[in-house]
């Protein structure tokens, strides 16, 4: 008879505890955080409430009682998940670069832990290897995985194969594009060797066939890039590397003067987006440290994440994002260049934000005071007194990456 009494009791306990949580409004509330939020024009502290994997309210002093799962984010900074425009996901181990190769990286090992649940591959795939790409990578990883499909068909795999304007077929890869439009937001030309427009030519015509921005590495042979500027990309197109210094491109900080060149802020002006695009040998601080200085700020916080640069002076895109910060750059401005402005870039306005509807992709920062150093590509160090620190991240409101257990169920706590 006890035993069917204490079987009872813990049944009566089970089912009153799954009618609370059924009851419950939220299913998770991060309490606390100072969000920013850039669509919305939010930068003060506020609850964030998420349900059924969107974002189901922001306020203040909403009751934690209402909620499944609690976040303390007392001092933390609530952003839109974080999205790296410029990536190399397409991992593979066959010597085909970046483009199925083992230089690039499968993205959920180094995108939650950094608080970004977006990237966009920067033209691993072309049209021939899209498919590929899709089965192997996109469709098995938790981070959003889109493409800047490139416009050689065989994708960045290395020469000889990226110098091939034969194979730069601008209608297939529009049509493979318009087919997976879902996926695809864009086309990309990178490390063409030779002087000649005919590429640059090919990806802006698959934009326009396709109505989509092209994203361009740009600079073999130093063709003029005021040329690129003003006569070739379209407002919309984007320019990556944007702080490269090297022998073989035309930069936008004069050698000799070191002063921006004058039609880089008018180009800006005119719609071209500037990318950041760090990588393992693009970005140089006697390059952005004077352009910043003029007044030129790029205007979103690409990587260029593969294995050349994971763990070189890049690092990851906190890392990128702090580097910005010492060069003067604030807070606000540096969360808004990695979430809402790509997501306009890459004409997405689903993501990059927190509003009301919107997929819950949450990011959860911790900003470190103290004295910090950080590396260019050349060597060159810059030191700041702030870096970011990611302490967790959701993805479609569920809870993919947490630092220092910040995530307690109320119930129990109580």
């Amino acid at each position: 008879m006890k035993r069917i009494s204490f079987l009872l009791l813990y049944s009566l306990l089970f089912l009153s505890s799954f009618i609370q949580a059924q009851t419950k409004t939220y299913s998770i509330l991060i309490k606390g955080g100072h969000v920013i939020d850039a669509k919305n024009n939010i930068n003060e502290k506020m609850d964030v409430a998420i349900k059924d994997g969107k974002i189901a309210a922001i306020a203040k002093n909403i009751d934690p009682a209402l909620a499944s799962q609690l976040v303390t984010a007392d001092g933390m900074y609530v952003t839109p998940g974080l999205i790296d425009l410029h990536a190399h996901v397409f991992a593979g181990t066959d010597d085909r670069g970046l483009s199925g190769g083992f230089s690039a990286l499968a993205p959920d090992p180094y995108t939650f832990r950094a608080g970004v649940t977006t990237v966009v591959d920067c033209g691993g795939a072309g049209w021939a290897s899209f498919d590929k790409f899709k089965s192997t990578i996109i469709d098995k990883s938790r981070t959003r995985v889109l493409s800047f499909l490139n416009i050689v068909g065989e994708g960045m795999r290395g020469d000889p194969y990226e110098q091939d304007m034969n194979d730069m077929d601008a209608q297939k890869t529009a049509e493979k594009a318009l087919a997976n439009k879902d996926i695809v937001v864009g086309f990309k030309l990178a490390h063409f060797g030779a002087a000649s427009w005919v590429p640059v030519e090919k990806i802006v015509a698959a934009g326009k066939l396709a109505n989509m921005p092209v994203i361009i590495d740009f600079g073999a042979g130093k063709l003029p890039i005021e040329d690129l500027f003003f006569k070739y990309l379209r407002p919309g197109d984007i320019f990556t590397h944007v702080f490269t210094e090297l022998e073989i491109r035309d930069p936008i900080v004069d050698l000799k003067t070191r002063k921006l060149r004058p039609f880089v802020i008018p180009a800006q002006k005119r719609g071209i987006i500037f990318d950041v695009g760090f990588g393992g040998g693009s970005f140089n601080f006697n390059q952005a440290i004077p352009a910043i200085k003029a007044g030129f700020l790029p205007n979103t916080m690409g990587t260029d994440l593969h294995t050349g640069s994971m763990n070189g002076a890049m690092k990851d895109q906190l890392n990128v994002l702090s580097i910005f910060l010492s060069m003067g750059m604030d807070i606000p401005s540096v969360i808004s260049r990695s979430t809402w402005a790509p997501a306009q870039a890459i004409k997405r306005e689903d993501l990059g934000n927190l509003s009301v509807g919107a997929g819950a992709d949450v990011a959860i920062l911790s900003v470190r005071n103290g004295k910090f150093g950080f590396r260019d590509i050349a060597g060159n160090r810059n030191e700041g007194k702030q870096k970011f620190e990611c302490e967790m991240t959701l993805r479609a409101g569920k809870i993919v990456y947490d630092l220092n257990a910040i995530a307690s169920n109320p119930e129990k706590s109580r």
